[in-house]
């Protein structure tokens, strides 16, 4: 909506310009009327919409014709004053002032024009039978109003009209030649049905009306009134109501018949709460709210962007099976100008048998991204409807950013439930069949995934009993570097190929150059287990390494072993990701893994000691 309203008062000397905006701002009529009114503000305090509103005069006497171009360009709406007397001044309105006001617009830029019928006081009968054939040739045309700055009748309403023309302007909406909606208008309003439909069945009954009426207006609508409005709808549309309830054909006529009997700022409060602009576009402000991310500090959804996720997907899935097929999805996602998952998705998340998105894999998937890119994960969100389906403010209070990871060092724990790991190895090292063995596929069902790549792969672990989020990030290594962003993550899984001679020389490389001073911890990974073991041309084995720089063993893995060795895998490396303070904290990998285990147990040992000396003192 416009932060103020500028109205520039036009029309031929004599009307009656000046007359009004003093009458106005005097209430009474001026007895002396100036050539022309100083330009006038009045405040948002004391206007119906609660605007700012400047109220401009123009007189040919004292200013040019370059001058009203000028003031036309910053006007938000013209009032085009004659006078109901003078039937000249009426029929310069054809021929002069719409096309000075509108000549070179285009048809969906045009200004706003009121027609103003000044002098009502001295004529018997109405002058709209004269002005109504204009009002048809000119769609720029909001309303005519016939009034008298002599004894103030409607003058409070003028201006109330000028304003409404500007905040809540018919042009966006609704075409008066073609009689119907305009394309955008039909796009959003089928967006905020499609969100008001809470279960899916292409109806809005009693329940999702008076939800959706409370919401945009504050208060429920009654029985009768609720009856009344179905009855309008039934009577003008074929399938406008179907099983009691309003179909999308229906909740569009009511609309249109809203715009028709100049109620359309009913329309556009309906458009505003569910984020839209004059334009008909989402404003920033509504798909990206604030949220303020610190160096250090990571993003994930909280409980209740969860919950209102579970809500969507329990809404679409249609057969109750527990997983979105991609019908059921692109239905979900309908309401989004794109979609937003391409068909990497189907490899970075758990999937059921059949390759649809399991419920588990769904709310993986949303973890990842409000993760990697939080803004437009909460972008999705705004198109999805949550700050109206749930009651608040923005997006943001489905996000929870995460304290600094070095404050968590210093604690020596963290309440954070999503951890990176990237995935570093030469190139065929077997790093994607990790990932996907990661997701419950191996070598013998990877081929019915989708071809499409992707770097993330997502899923939950295990870690102390509570579960935790894993993303696995591929990296691959072409040459003996890697840039320091590549490096950043919450642990490093370096893999080697103990089938190639001259795989781990890359890792041992990679380790020294990112990871040997850093507090980011390591797990080395020998894939292609099932193959002969080639020595390696490094100076040291690889055990022998992990022994001289105080790292586990390296963990082995295989795409055709069983499945239970490799989730041991990842349950390490969740470890490791969760406490970083423990990195290479024993030489053996029982110990280390051990230790990890123990920690909590003897946090809570000695705080049972403590409590037993502070009991004994008293």
């Amino acid at each position: 909506m416009k932060q103020d309203v500028r109205i520039l008062l036009v029309g031929e000397p004599k009307v009656g310009k000046t007359s009004l905006i003093m009458s106005l701002v005097g209430e009474e009529f001026p007895e002396e009327v100036p050539h022309r009114a100083e330009e006038i503000t009045i405040p948002a305090d004391v206007t119906p919409e609660k605007v700012p509103t400047h109220i401009v005069d123009y007189s040919e006497q004292e200013q040019s014709d370059e001058v009203l171009r000028e003031e036309i360009v910053k006007a938000n709406v013209v009032c085009v004053v004659y006078d109901v007397t003078n039937e000249d001044t009426i029929n310069k309105i054809r021929t002069r002032w719409i096309p000075l006001v509108n000549g070179d617009a285009e048809k969906g830029n045009k200004v706003p024009i009121i027609l103003v019928g000044n002098k009502s006081d001295l004529r018997c009968g109405s002058s709209m039978e004269t002005i109504l054939p204009i009002m048809n040739q000119f769609s720029e045309i909001e309303t005519c109003v016939e009034c008298s700055a002599k004894n103030l009748k409607n003058i409070s309403e003028l201006f109330y009209y000028a304003q409404k023309a500007v905040l809540h302007p018919t042009a966006p909406l609704y075409d008066p030649e073609d009689k119907q909606l305009k394309p955008l208008c039909v796009r959003a309003l089928s967006r905020i049905f499609y969100i008001s439909d809470q279960d899916n069945d292409r109806i809005l009954s009693d329940l999702e009306l008076n939800r959706f009426q409370k919401s945009c207006f504050g208060n429920p609508l009654a029985p009768q009134a609720l009856e009344d409005v179905k009855t309008v709808v039934w009577k003008n549309t074929s399938d406008g109501v179907q099983d009691n309830g309003l179909t999308l054909n229906g909740f569009l006529f009511l609309n249109t018949l809203f715009i028709q009997r100049g109620r359309h700022e009913t329309t556009w409060t309906i458009l505003r709460k569910f984020g839209y602009d004059d334009n008909l576009e989402l404003t920033d402000d509504y798909l990206y709210p604030e949220l303020r991310v610190p160096i250090g500090c990571t993003t994930e959804l909280n409980h209740s962007g969860h919950q209102f996720l579970q809500q969507l997907f329990d809404k679409y899935d249609d057969d109750k099976d527990g997983a979105l097929s991609p019908t059921e999805l692109a239905n979900l996602f309908r309401v989004c100008p794109y979609t937003p998952w391409g068909d990497g998705v189907y490899v970075s998340v758990p999937t059921t048998a059949e390759g649809y998105i399991s419920n588990h894999g769904y709310h993986c998937q949303w973890m990842l991204s409000a993760y990697l890119d939080i803004h437009r994960c909460l972008e999705h969100l705004g198109y999805l409807g949550y700050p109206v389906l749930t009651e608040q403010e923005s997006q943001t209070t489905a996000v929870t950013v995460t304290r600094e990871k070095v404050v968590d060092l210093e604690k020596r724990q963290t309440q954070r439930s999503v951890f990176l790991c990237k995935v570093i190895g030469p190139r065929g090292t077997g790093k994607t069949a990790f990932l996907q063995a990661f997701l419950g596929r191996s070598s013998a069902n990877m081929g019915n995934t989708s071809s499409a790549f992707t770097p993330y792969a997502i899923n939950t672990v295990y870690v102390c009993k509570e579960e935790k989020y894993l993303i696995l990030h591929e990296v691959d290594v072409e040459v003996e570097f890697l840039k320091q962003s590549d490096a950043a993550c919450d642990v490093a899984c370096l893999m080697y190929d103990t089938s190639d001679p001259r795989s781990f020389d890359y890792c041992a490389s990679i380790y020294k150059q990112h990871f040997m001073e850093s507090s980011i911890p390591c797990v080395l990974v020998a894939s292609k287990a099932d193959l002969p073991e080639a020595k390696q041309f490094h100076g040291m084995t690889p055990s022998e390494f992990c022994y001289k720089h105080r790292l586990p063993p390296p963990l082995l893995f295989s795409s055709v072993i069983s499945d239970a060795t490799n989730k041991n895998i990842f349950a390490k490396l969740a470890w490791a990701a969760a406490y970083p303070h423990l990195n290479g904290s024993d030489l053996s990998s029982a110990s280390f893994w051990l230790r990890v285990a123990l920690g909590s147990a003897v946090v809570a040992v000695l705080g049972f000691a403590v409590y037993r000396a502070v009991v004994r003192l008293k």
